[in-house]
């Protein structure tokens, strides 16, 4: 049946890439044949061969790989679907029988911070350090939590607004400064591959030292990351998406 059908389709004249064949096996299996260039049926997915689990990467680079190594799928147009800055899916058309197939998931390795609570200045100049990119803001505030004098916390100027604290300016002299807020940082929050987004946040300081970070934006950088994403993606798989391979979804 199968020699029949590419025949059929050969004498047509139809171009390779439209040579796509879905039909009914004598066992009622749902078969999709391609043909290739040189004329050869090469089976493309079909219900039978759905895949029984994702595959789980980290990076985006990794999910460029694997598409672009087509492998697996040849020829088929498949979904990647940004679920949320973390997560990634690369998913398949939908089937007869109402299934979709998800062939990768893409989870971003993000470090954890602890928003809304205060930490001592040694666990705060770390954490900004390690877990947030670099930005103007960050490096005024690494000078405020480094230099700020303990005896002189409890005594700060707060307009509900903005702290004024007294910082070590020298061996042996001190001056106040206005703590900026909001102040905009930009912490590792999706995947490295792409421009972590910037956002607003409060910065305030209690007795101890003690500093804590509140997020300001009510999560507007989340759909940023999104389009960081897409950004990424579009560019990597310029020839997939011109091609109709791959359509991204956001």
């Amino acid at each position: 049946m199968i020699k029949e059908a590419i025949k059929f389709v050969t004498n047509l004249g139809i171009k390779p890439a439209e040579r796509k064949l879905n039909f009914m096996d004598q066992d009622g299996n749902l078969r999709n044949i391609i043909i290739s260039d040189d004329g050869r049926p090469v089976e493309i997915a079909s219900l039978n061969y759905l895949a029984k689990e994702a595959l789980v990467i980290n990076t985006l680079t990794g999910l460029v790989d694997y598409i672009q190594s087509n492998v697996e799928r040849h020829d088929i147009p498949y979904f990647l679907h940004i679920v949320d800055h973390e997560r990634v899916e690369l998913t398949g058309v939908l089937q007869s029988d109402g299934k979709r197939e998800t062939l990768v998931i893409a989870r971003a390795i993000v470090p954890d911070f602890n928003y809304d609570y205060f930490l001592d200045s040694e666990q705060l100049i770390i954490s900004l350090q390690s877990k947030f990119t670099k930005t103007k803001d960050r490096d005024l505030l690494l000078k405020v939590i480094g230099n700020v004098k303990e005896e002189n916390v409890r005594q700060t100027g707060d307009n509900g607004i903005a702290q004024a604290v007294t910082i070590k300016t020298g061996v042996a002299s001190a001056d106040d400064v206005l703590v900026p807020n909001p102040v905009t940082l930009a912490p590792y929050r999706t995947f490295l591959e792409v421009v972590q987004p910037e956002s607003d946040f409060i910065f305030r300081m209690k007795d101890g030292p003690r500093g804590a970070i509140f997020e300001a934006d009510g999560g507007a950088w989340r759909n940023q990351a999104i389009e960081n994403i897409r950004a990424y993606l579009s560019e990597e798989l310029a020839d997939e998406i011109n091609d109709e391979r791959i359509t991204i979804i956001a």
